[in-house]
């Protein structure tokens, strides 16, 4: 039904447009009495046995959805009830920001992809921290943080520490954004000079603190193998607890839609179905360079079951979602996790 009447429907607003309009009637139709109990029904399954204790964190099923659904922490007690056991919030930079020139966020049908260059729009660190005093049920909350855009990369560190310390107290756990492609000159960060100026400045303040939160480290795709090898040292190095495997790419490699398209859509980050094996290979090599010692959170290209299986198969302890939420429709979480356990019994 929501592939074949409703997604139709919504294809024929912007990108951008229906995502808002969608978020505001979820926020609304969970006003309504029992609508919490009536979707756990349909969307969310429970099994002891997908219980996966990450992190120290113990997760009620190892499905989460990515950053970049919900910026601002505007609904992630309502998308856990889509089946999440984790919702990641942000992109959140100290300040907010309006992010680049719309439109920014274009959909490829025929790949089942999206390009997105939103660009780190949020409502800043400050507002987003009163919505999240506002929780409501057991979902693990994530803090994806990054910079702002006006902010040189040489005080780059500073806007992480911001966000770091001021978030501590109402997310489990934190991904430091350093590779999304539509901050300029963002993924400059993933030099290992920069990266070692941020992670260690962060992991000083953790150990400041009574109250031990991890800290994951979000990856981009279109990393070769030395950089990839120099980010595994010093995460390793620096304590990081795991990485985020992977963001967005600015490839635009082996896509049906037309050229003359993408050309016109320009720059942004890609994600959905075209991510999918480049992603998992990145899995699968941090999995084998760390002999699975450095846990891994697969996203990228997860459209059905059997994409999240070879994700786990390929050293994933927890995935998350995102285009394919948007794709698939709002049952896919429990799809997956229904094939976890098939599969992983």
């Amino acid at each position: 039904m929501y592939k074949t009447i409703l997604r139709p429907v919504l294809f024929l607003i912007p990108a951008e447009t229906i995502h808002n309009i969608i978020n505001i009637l979820i926020k609304f139709i969970f006003i309504i009495p029992g609508s919490r109990a009536l979707s756990a029904i349909f969307f969310r399954i429970k099994n002891k046995k997908l219980i996966k204790n990450v992190f120290g964190l113990d997760f009620e099923n190892p499905v989460g959805l990515a950053a970049g659904f919900d910026k601002n922490g505007f609904l992630y007690n309502e998308l856990s009830a889509f089946g999440f056991s984790f919702v990641e919030v942000g992109t959140i930079t100290p300040k907010p920001q309006t992010g680049n020139e719309k439109p920014r966020s274009f959909r490829l049908i025929r790949d089942k992809a999206l390009i997105n260059r939103m660009g780190f729009n949020n409502i800043g660190v400050e507002r987003v921290i009163e919505r999240l005093k506002r929780k409501r049920n057991k979902v693990i909350v994530g803090g994806n943080i990054g910079k702002n855009s006006l902010t040189a990369n040489e005080n780059a560190v500073d806007d992480y520490k911001t966000c770091f310390e001021k978030l501590y107290d109402y997310v489990d756990y934190f991904v430091i954004n350093v590779s999304c492609p539509n901050i300029d000159n963002l993924t400059e960060l993933q030099d290992v000079s920069s990266l070692e100026v941020i992670l260690e400045r962060i992991m000083k303040i953790r150990k400041e603190k009574n109250i031990y939160k991890p800290v994951l480290l979000k990856i981009s795709p279109d990393l070769d193998s030395k950089k990839l090898d120099d980010i595994i040292r010093i995460s390793e190095n620096m304590g990081i607890n795991g990485i985020v495997a992977t963001n967005t790419t600015i490839k635009r490699e082996g896509l049906t839609t037309e050229k003359d398209r993408i050309e016109r859509i320009g720059n942004g980050g890609l994600s959905g179905k075209p991510l999918k094996d480049k992603s998992t290979q990145i899995i699968r090599y941090i999995n084998e360079k760390t002999k699975g010692k450095m846990p891994v959170i697969g996203v990228g290209g997860i459209m059905s079951p059997e994409d999240a299986i070879e994700k786990i198969e390929a050293g994933a302890v927890l995935v998350q979602l995102y285009t394919g939420f948007i794709y698939e429709g709002p049952f896919l979480a429990k799809r997956i996790n229904k094939a976890i356990l098939k599969s992983f019994p």
